[in-house]
């Protein structure tokens, strides 16, 4: 039987998803510590975006073969690694931007995931379907997380009185990085296993509303699909390995050429955190519209706020870590602005999620939403 063209664009990424980490480790070597001509910034650029798709990919395929939970880890703990390193990257490089950095780049992940990946994942379903039907206790307590783990860790800081500036001192953020890492742990044993069920989709086996295929079937087969051997789950960790070396290594070499383009663009310095969010959750976005448009909203909202909780959860603590040896403040706190579209974002969300049911407006509030926080990122 010939194959399909699903079969043979997937085979396409595969392939690419192995070349491309090799080619950026050896971009890597070839422009580090050069002055680079604009073309050839353009391809590193293009590398590092690459370099960030295939780690993600060959982490779910290590995760795969591990199963939950350990395999939700190692994804997280993937894309913690590159959103780590690409802050601290350009922490060291001692932007003018580079105290508030960390707060920028977790608050952006957390507008994305929980306004502008719920709000397609939302749109692509009540599209085609009218109504988004998912699991409210699940989802629920996924959004609950976020919404905590946004609070003890970015609005806390700008009311403390210990210090002057929306910082934490030494002890206040070891407990926001402690307690954040510890709610992430906890949210992961219990998704995948104490109430697995609660994050499953409710309407698998329900009529879709259409009498003409869709991928579905496509759904069910990378659902099911058997786990990677032993030996393709090797090579895709080496390769993991070396993608997020390749990252971490192009972002150093692109940090200065990224605050430039920001500046140059007439935005504001703290617009680089949000073009560091929107290259990390790439993946993740693509991802979830792709779940939606196979009816698996579910699944989306999942991938959605899961990513929101692990740049919290996880990159906050490492931050913290990563503060004992770096140099001048770690501004955390968020402004005022910020928190009133943090507070919208909670309101929203739980008025969304408490039906289990979702329309095409209630899409188009989070879309709008998360429009608002793009114009005044870029217009404060």
């Amino acid at each position: 039987m010939p194959p399909s063209s699903a079969d043979a664009t997937r085979s396409a990424s595969n392939r690419s998803a192995h070349v491309v980490p090799l080619l950026a480790l050896a971009a890597l070597i070839g422009v580090w510590g050069r002055d680079l001509p604009a073309y050839v910034e353009v391809v590193v650029v293009v590398l590092l975006a690459g370099a960030v798709l295939a780690a993600v990919h060959h982490a779910e395929v290590v995760a795969h073969r591990v199963g939950e939970p350990f395999g939700s880890l190692i994804l997280a703990v993937a894309v913690t690694v590159i959103e780590v390193g690409l802050i601290i990257t350009l922490m060291v490089a001692g932007g003018k931007g580079s105290p508030s950095l960390a707060r920028d780049t977790v608050f952006a992940a957390v507008m994305i995931t929980c306004n502008g990946i719920v709000g397609l994942s939302l749109l692509v379903t009540a599209l085609r379907q009218k109504v988004a039907v998912f699991n409210p206790e699940g989802t629920g307590a996924a959004l609950a997380t976020v919404i905590t783990l946004a609070t003890l860790s970015l609005v806390l800081p700008t009311f403390t009185t210990s210090t002057p500036g929306p910082e934490f001192t030494g002890p206040q953020l070891a407990f926001a990085a402690t307690a954040s890492l510890c709610l992430y742990l906890l949210f992961v044993v219990v998704q995948n296993v104490r109430h697995r069920d609660y994050f499953l989709p409710v309407s698998d086996d329900e009529p879709t509303g259409d009498d003409e295929p869709t991928s579905d079937d496509e759904s069910a087969s990378d659902e099911h699909a058997a786990a990677p051997s032993p030996q393709t789950a090797l090579i895709s960790f080496g390769l993991l390995l070396i993608a997020l070396i390749a990252v971490v290594g192009l972002a150093k070499v692109e940090s200065s050429t990224i605050e430039s383009a920001v500046a140059d663009a007439g935005l504001p310095q703290t617009f680089v955190g949000v073009v560091i969010a929107l290259l990390v959750l790439l993946p993740e976005t693509l991802a979830a519209v792709r779940n939606a448009r196979r009816d698996r909203v579910q699944i989306s909202l999942n991938l959605a706020l899961g990513s929101g909780m692990a740049s919290i959860g996880l990159t906050i603590p490492a931050i913290a870590i990563a503060s004992i040896w770096l140099d001048g403040p770690l501004l955390l706190g968020l402004g005022a602005t910020q928190i009133v579209l943090l507070a919208l974002t909670a309101g929203v969300g739980i008025l969304t999620v408490m039906p289990g049911r979702a329309t095409l407006l209630q899409a188009a509030v989070h879309v709008s939403i998360c429009a608002a926080f793009f114009f005044l990122a870029a217009n404060p």
